[in-house]
C-alpha cells in the first residue's frame, strides 16, 4: 500500500471528524473537507443578514478554515487567483482603489467579486453567503475600516500601508492591525461572519459543516476531465495542482508537484506529467488533508522533519519513539505499580500486560503506518521513510524492543517531583542525546531516529557507530554538565548495549570471565569504595569526582595500566575506612581471581565493560538497602 493510499483510506475511515474542531496541546484544528485549507486571519468582519456592516475585530493571527479553488490554493504572489470567500484585503475590498490601491487591486477585486457572484447566484438559498456578497459588492469595506480607525490614511487620503513609530507619536494612535502584518496592511487577511441581529447570534462559515459542504457541492461542477486515478483505481476528475501547507500554515513545500512544464521538470523521462502518474482531485485533497490532520494531531516534528505513526482504522497507536515510562508507567500504571516494577521480573510482567492491552484495543484488521517527511528545499518535500505493517507484527516487535533494550533508569520524575527508579527502555530521543550530547544538531538527532526505527520495527542490529558514540560519552563524565546527565547517559548506553549483548542482563553476572565485564566491575568497586570513604569523611560524594570517574577514558583504553593508578590512589581511602573496606576489598580480590591469565592486559575494552560497571553499582546499592532494612527491623 502506498502512503497516498493509506492517507486516503484514513480520511475515508474518519469522515465523521470532517469539520469537527479538536484541541491538542492548546491548538485547535480539524480534518478539513476537500476544497478547503487553513489561512492565518488578522481581521474578522461581521456582516448583518441584510448585507450591512456590523462590526470588525482584530485577531491575533488565528488559523481559519477557508474554501479554496484548485488555482487559488496554489497561487503565487504575482498571480491573480482569488479565494472563493475569505481573502486578503486587496482582493475583497472593492474601494481600495479609491484609497491608493492601484490597477492591480482593481483587477484582484474584479476577479474576486465575479467569482463570488457566480457562487451566490448558484446557491441563492445560502443566507450567510448572500449577506457577504451583498455587502462586498457595495465596495465600502475600506471606508468602514477607516471610519473605525482600523486602517489609517496618509496626507493624500490613501491607506497607510505601514504605521511607523513616528506616526504613533504624532497622532497618539496605534492601530493594532498594523502590528499583525509583516508586509503592507493591504495584504491583511480578512475572514467574514454573519450576524442575526434579532437573535443576537453569529454564523461562522469556517466552523459550520453545512456551509463547507455547500461549497464542496458547488465547486465539484468545475473540476477537470475524468481519468484513471492511480490512488483509488477509479475514473475521476484529475488535477495537476496539489496541496502545500502540509507541516504548518507557513509551509510552502509540496510532496507532489507537476504543474510547470518548462526547464528541467521531467528531465526527458516523460512528455507530460500525466505520463508519470495521475491523481484525482478528490484523492489528492483527501490524502493531503488527512496528512495535515495527523501531523497536527500526533506527529513528532524534529527541525523540519516530521515523524508520524498512525493506524488506518484506529488513529492513535503506541509510538516506537517513546520510552517505557511514557508508554506504560506514565499512562496505564499508578505510582505504586511503578515502584513495584523495581525488579526486572515485575517490569517484564508489566510490558506483557500493557502490550496485550494495546493488541486488544486495536481493531484486528488494523494496519500501522510509519511515515517520515523532510523538505530538501523550501518548495519541495520528500518521503524519507514509509512502512505499512500488520499491527500484530508491529506490536510484537515493539514489545520485544521494550523487553530487550532495557536497564534501570532514574531520570524521570513522578507526580511528587522526585526521581523514580524503574526498569525500561529509553526513548529514541534520549538515545540520540546520550550519544551526541544535549547540544547536538537537530539534523543529527533526526538521522538517529531514521537509524533506530528499522532496529525497533524489524529487530535489526543497532549500528556500531551509534554504540561507539554512546560508550565514548558514557566513559567521559568530564564532558557532562552535571552528574545527573552522566548517570542518565550510562543507563541509556547500558540499555542499548544490553539489547545487543543478549548473554548479559541487569542482574550482576558473577560467573562470567569476560575481561571487559570484569574490568568494569573493578572500576565500579573502586568508585564505590572512594565514595563510601568520602561520605564517611562528611563530604558530599556527588559533588566530588572520584579517581574511577577521573580516569574512566584512560581505563577504557588502557585498563591494566590505569587500574594500577586507580588502585594505588585508593590506599588513603582504604586506610580511612579501616575494617569497613573489607567487604569491598574482598570483592575486588574475587573479581581479580576470575581473570584468565592472559586477559589482564591493556587491550581496549569493548562496550560490555559498561554493563559490568553499572551492574556492580546496582548490586552494591541493593546490598546497602538490604543492610539498612535489617538495621531498621532490629
Amino acid at each position: 500500500m502506498s502512503w497516498l493510499n493509506a492517507l486516503y483510506e484514513t480520511y475515508e475511515a474518519n469522515l465523521d471528524c470532517v469539520g469537527e474542531l479538536e484541541t491538542v496541546r492548546g491548538n485547535e484544528f480539524t480534518l478539513m473537507p476537500i476544497s478547503h485549507t487553513t489561512q492565518t486571519a488578522q481581521l474578522e468582519v461581521t456582516i448583518t443578514e441584510s448585507g450591512d456592516f456590523h462590526s470588525v475585530q482584530v485577531l491575533n493571527k488565528i488559523s481559519t478554515l477557508i474554501p479554496v479553488s484548485d488555482s487559488s490554493a496554489s497561487r503565487s504572489g504575482s498571480k491573480i487567483a482569488p479565494h472563493p470567500l475569505h481573502d486578503k484585503l486587496n482582493y475583497v475590498a472593492g474601494d481600495l482603489v479609491n484609497y491608493g490601491g492601484g490597477k492591480k487591486a482593481q483587477d484582484q477585486f474584479d476577479a474576486y467579486i465575479k467569482q463570488l457572484k457566480e457562487w451566490a447566484e448558484a446557491d441563492s438559498e445560502n443566507i450567510p453567503l448572500q449577506a457577504i456578497y451583498q455587502y462586498l459588492k457595495k465596495k465600502e469595506l475600506v471606508k468602514d475600516l477607516v471610519a473605525r480607525q482600523i486602517l489609517m490614511l496618509d496626507g493624500k487620503g490613501n491607506v497607510s500601508e505601514k504605521w511607523s513609530e513616528k506616526q504613533k507619536k504624532e497622532t497618539g494612535i496605534s492601530p493594532e492591525v498594523y502590528s499583525k502584518v509583516a508586509d503592507k496592511v493591504s495584504s491583511v487577511f480578512v475572514r467574514f461572519n454573519v450576524r442575526n441581529v434579532e437573535k443576537g447570534e453569529n454564523f461562522n462559515p469556517w466552523n459550520e459543516v453545512s456551509f463547507q459542504k455547500a461549497f464542496v457541492d458547488y465547486y465539484n461542477q468545475f473540476l477537470g476531465e475524468d481519468d484513471l486515478c492511480f490512488v483509488t483505481g477509479e475514473r475521476l476528475p484529475f488535477t495537476e495542482r496539489h496541496a502545500k501547507k502540509i507541516r504548518n500554515p507557513a509551509d510552502n513545500a509540496k510532496l507532489i508537484s507537476s504543474n510547470n512544464d518548462f526547464g528541467f521538470t521531467f528531465k526527458g523521462r516523460f512528455k507530460n506529467s500525466s505520463d508519470a502518474a495521475i491523481i484525482s482531485y478528490e484523492a489528492s485533497q483527501k490524502a493531503h488533508n488527512a496528512l495535515k490532520w495527523l501531523i497536527l494531531r500526533q506527529a513528532k516534528p524534529i527541525k523540519g522533519r516530521v515523524l508520524l505513526f498512525w493506524g488506518s482504522k484506529q488513529i492513535d497507536v503506541v509510538s516506537p519513539t517513546d520510552d517505557s515510562f511514557s508508554i506504560i508507567f506514565g499512562k496505564n500504571e499508578t505510582a505504586d505499580e511503578v515502584k513495584k516494577s523495581d525488579t526486572y521480573q515485575a517490569y517484564a510482567g508489566m510490558i506483557r500486560k500493557s502490550f496485550m492491552g494495546f493488541k486488544q484495543d486495536l481493531a484486528f484488521e488494523n494496519e500501522i503506518n510509519i511515515l517520515i517527511l523532510d523538505a530538501a528545499t523550501p518548495g519541495r518535500m520528500n518521503v524519507q521513510y514509509y512502512r505499512n505493517m500488520n499491527k500484530e507484527i508491529y506490536l510484537e516487535n515493539l514489545q520485544k524492543w521494550h523487553e530487550t533494550c532495557v536497564w534501570l533508569h532514574s531520570y524521570h520524575s513522578g507526580e511528587d517531583g522526585k526521581y523514580v527508579r524503574y526498569f525500561g527502555s529509553p526513548s529514541i530521543h534520549d538515545i540520540a542525546i546520550a550519544a551526541y550530547g544535549s547540544r547536538a544538531n537537530e539534523r543529527l538527532i533526526g538521522d538517529t531516529y531514521e537509524q533506530l526505527l528499522p532496529c525497533i520495527l524489524d529487530n535489526r542490529r543497532i549500528p556500531k557507530p551509534l554504540i561507539r558514540s554512546l560508550v565514548q560519552r558514557a566513559s567521559n563524565p568530564q564532558s557532562m554538565d552535571n552528574k545527573w546527565e552522566w548517570h542518565k547517559t550510562i543507563s541509556v548506553a547500558c540499555a542499548v548495549i544490553n539489547r545487543e549483548e543478549s548473554q548479559y542482563n541487569m542482574t550482576l553476572n558473577k560467573e562470567t570471565t569476560n575481561r571487559s565485564y570484569l574490568f568494569g566491575r573493578l572500576l565500579a568497586l573502586a568508585n564505590e569504595m572512594e565514595k563510601w570513604a568520602l561520605r564517611d569523611m562528611g563530604e558530599k560524594s556527588d559533588k566530588r569526582e572520584t579517581n574511577a570517574e577521573r580516569y574512566m577514558v584512560s581505563f577504557s583504553n588502557k585498563p591494566k595500566r590505569t587500574w594500577g593508578t586507580i588502585y594505588h590512589n585508593l590506599q588513603p581511602y582504604r586506610a580511612r575506612l579501616g575494617k569497613k573496606s573489607e567487604r569491598l576489598n574482598h570483592l575486588i580480590i574475587e573479581v581479580m581471581d576470575q581473570f584468565e591469565l592472559d586477559d589482564f592486559n591493556d587491550k581496549p575494552l569493548d562496550p560490555v565493560y559498561l554493563l559490568g560497571y553499572s551492574s556492580q553499582i546496582i548490586d552494591n546499592q541493593k546490598q546497602i538497602q538490604e543492610i539498612m532494612k535489617k538495621k531498621e527491623n532490629e
